[in-house]
């Protein structure tokens, strides 16, 4: 009775709390706990064939290899549970139709967290995070934003650049070249960052974006790829 009424209750709750108490996710947020994931994904057939098309077209662009190593760290290290939360919590579009042309994008809710595009043959990056976690007073004032960190997080200064979407407490962060990228990642205040924002819009609810899920780019970004 008491089991059937815990999971009653989980039903109610919205977003990662779920699954995730805010405990753990606090610790995973901040690199403290390693979160024991589902070892089964739930999947559509229909939309796996969906977008067959885009990502063999994706495949033939120069900047493939590329993608698919940064989605797949992305996949590892910024998202939590994966599988579990697989397209009904996040997911990932290829070439999708929206303005800006994108490689990929990555959706929680009704947002946009991370997109990959074309720069040449290299790719650029657009991290969307808290703005709060880029100012040096840890304020929403934009004459705040961290310069000097932002520019230790990459290969060379001018790989880096920002923008302020519409939005309170929302930071956009553009990234250069496939090392200076990597390099954004490996940093251990702009992960927690990413990955702060992830949580704040996975809690928010379902996905708003499930439709456009590319399962074939998921293979790589949850370690089952094999192109």
């Amino acid at each position: 009775m008491a089991d059937d009424v815990s999971a009653a209750r989980r039903q109610n709750i919205a977003g990662l709390r779920r699954f995730l108490d805010l405990e753990q996710q606090r610790d995973w947020m901040r690199g403290e706990t390693i979160l024991r994931d589902a070892e089964e994904r739930s999947q559509s057939l229909e939309l796996r064939l969906k977008y067959v098309a885009r990502f063999e077209k994706l495949l033939r662009r120069p900047q493939a290899k590329q993608v698919l190593d940064i989605l797949g760290r992305y996949g590892s290290e910024c998202i939590p549970i994966p599988r579990r939360t697989e397209r009904h919590y996040w997911s990932v579009s290829c070439l999708p139709s929206t303005p800006g042309k994108a490689l990929v994008r990555l959706n929680a809710s009704w947002m946009e967290l991370f997109s990959l595009y074309a720069d040449g043959e290299d790719i650029r990056a657009l991290f969307l995070v808290h703005l709060s976690d880029f100012t040096a007073d840890r304020s929403l004032d934009h004459g705040q934003v961290d310069e000097d960190f932002l520019k230790r997080c990459v290969i060379r200064p001018e790989d880096i650049s920002y923008i302020f979407p519409r939005g309170e407490d929302i930071f956009g962060i553009k990234v250069r070249g496939f090392s200076s990228i990597g390099k954004f990642m490996a940093m251990p205040r702009a992960l927690q960052a990413i990955r702060a924002f992830n949580l704040t819009h996975m809690n928010r609810g379902r996905n708003a974006y499930q439709a456009s899920h590319c399962y074939r780019l998921a293979d790589h970004m949850l370690g089952d790829g094999g192109d």
